[in-house]
């Protein structure tokens, strides 16, 4: 039995109650559907700018009656502190993954980069300590490692933000570090590495590259990379961050606040990725024959990015089990069900099992 089984064995054992900022979103519907399963009590926060109603809807057609009967929506922003202070009431956990992301959108509009992910952070940071949680554990992003030109990214070792996102970003993980010294809030960081995964959106300006190329291969419309298509980076299947934000939770090594990486430790280039996915789709009975058509490089973007995961490994037990290729071979079923295509019996099958 791993790190994350005994977890999982001990919560079903022992519920607790749990708050989830940004529970319509694409991680943070995936930590509910996870704790809902386990039998978990969790409240959800969420504005619904960049979540979505109907991922909560999907997530209580994959759990019992019971089960989403423990469940309390808060159709709130965490840039308002009531609702910061009605959500975390009573929490003894709190994932926090609310924020407004996209490195091109904070440098379209940094003021409401700055105002959700950090003044809405400091709300809940503070709203969580009056509750007296337990712990606080959070999205932080590998933007941070910034222009550092050093792979793989190890934990202690940054560079100069690139975009105002990523200055955010940056500033999360130190009001963290300050909550712990000051208040003695355990806190823990993810520096979450390129997540994919189902209920990622795949539609807008600012959709992540794997959800907008799916989306783009099943209209048969051109799949557009951002530069020479030699660009890496460290994908990571969504059950990954999940698993990691539970370790964290109930992390006893290392000191009072933390931050770990989130990733599994490869470098895919757009190049392979797009591959990928012509292969997968095909096994599927979907061929895309069109080439990628290549445009320029995006302003705030580093051209690799790579982890080290050897301290989550350490000190959560973190397993990193899921590789990209596995987690997409389970993540494009989901994407063909979403655009209504016919699913063979056993892919469906896979489907059903990936969201488990």
């Amino acid at each position: 039995m791993n790190a994350f089984e005994k977890i999982q064995g001990d919560l079903l054992n022992h519920p607790k109650k749990w708050l989830v900022t940004g529970c319509a979103g694409f991680i943070g519907s995936n930590l509910l559907e996870c704790l809902l399963k386990l039998n978990q009590t969790v409240v959800g926060l969420d504005n619904l700018s960049t979540g979505h109603q109907h991922n909560m809807d999907e997530v209580r057609d994959l759990v019992s009656d019971v089960q989403w009967r423990r469940f309390t929506f808060i159709h709130g922003d965490i840039c308002d502190r009531n609702a910061c202070k009605e959500a975390a009431t009573h929490v003894e956990h709190v994932l926090h993954q609310a924020a407004l992301g996209s490195v091109p959108r904070s440098i379209s509009d940094p003021i409401a980069t700055n105002d959700s992910n950090v003044s809405g952070f400091l709300n809940i940071l503070v709203a969580s300590r009056d509750a007296g949680v337990n712990s606080f554990v959070f999205a932080a992003s590998s933007s941070t490692y910034g222009d550092h030109p050093g792979l793989p990214k190890v934990e202690q070792i940054i560079g100069r933000p690139m975009s105002p996102y990523a200055v955010s970003k940056y500033v999360n993980e130190l009001y963290a570090d300050v909550f712990t010294r000051c208040y003695g809030l355990k806190t823990t960081g993810l520096r979450y590495f390129n997540v994919f995964g189902k209920r990622q959106d795949p539609d807008g300006a600012y959709a992540a590259v794997i959800p907008k190329w799916i989306n783009a291969m099943l209209q048969n419309k051109s799949v557009i990379v951002n530069g020479d298509g030699s660009t890496s980076r460290d994908f990571c299947y969504v059950a990954n961050a999940v698993e990691a934000n539970l370790l964290a939770t109930f992390n006893q090594n290392g000191q009072a606040s933390e931050i770990y990486n989130v990733a599994v430790s490869d470098a895919t280039t757009l190049n392979q990725l797009f591959d990928y996915l012509k292969s997968i789709l095909k096994a599927n009975g979907i061929a895309f024959n069109q080439n990628p058509v290549y445009a320029a490089f995006r302003d705030g973007d580093i051209r690799h990015s790579q982890a080290d995961v050897a301290k989550a490994v350490r000190e959560l037990g973190y397993s990193s089990a899921h590789r990209i290729y596995d987690g997409l071979e389970a993540t494009i079923p989901w994407y063909l069900a979403r655009s209504g295509r016919k699913i063979l019996a056993s892919e469906m099958e896979d489907y059903f099992l990936s969201a488990e």
